[in-house]
């Protein structure tokens, strides 16, 4: 299990740093994006580990990078201007 949570850890810090490095203009400071790509990699580990059980490291992996994906993902914003239009226009 330390393992498992040690290599989630990397997991979730190399996927936030590659997405910082590649999306910075749309992400917020790397002082919040590369704790959330830890966070989600080692809870992802974690509900893996939990549903699967021990002994499947890459599955447990997959999982990890999975869930940090995705909460990296929310903390994309919009790449252009968003257009409103006005109400009485």
């Amino acid at each position: 299990m330390l393992l498992e949570a040690l290599t989630a850890t990397i997991l979730g810090l190399a996927l936030a740093w590659a997405a910082a490095h590649r999306l910075s203009h749309r992400l917020p400071a790397r002082l919040l994006v590369l704790p959330t790509g830890i966070a989600g990699a080692l809870f992802g580990a974690f509900v893996t580990h939990t549903a699967l059980g021990a002994g499947g490291l890459v599955l447990v992996l997959l999982g990890s990078a999975t869930l940090s994906a995705a909460s990296l993902s929310l903390l994309l914003r919009p790449a252009g201007r968003l257009r409103r239009s006005s109400a009485t226009a």
